[in-house]
């Protein structure tokens, strides 16, 4: 399993390599805090990605469809520092 999970957060990494430069442009990024047995991906929000009244959906209809689009498994993706960005 952990061989299969290493795989799981390469993969993850590679799809938000894909957002990130549309995040940094905007003075954010974000980082894989763990990935759960139940497949949920916990991440942080970084800069300016934090505040931005935008996280909700920069979160659903970027990171976590660009994520769930390369790792199939992954059920849902989760910013543990932005509260309005976990309504869903």
């Amino acid at each position: 399993m952990v061989d299969e999970q290493l795989n799981i957060l390469d993969k993850v990494e590679e799809a938000l390599d894909t957002m990130r430069p549309y995040l940094k442009a905007d003075g954010g990024n974000i980082e894989v805090v763990e990935l759960t047995d139940d497949w949920v991906l916990n991440v942080r929000l970084l800069g300016t990605c934090q505040t931005c009244p935008m996280s909700y959906q920069t979160m659903k209809a970027g990171i976590e469809e660009a994520v769930k689009r390369s790792v199939s498994q992954i059920q849902k993706v989760v910013a543990i520092n932005v509260p309005a960005a976990n309504k869903a």
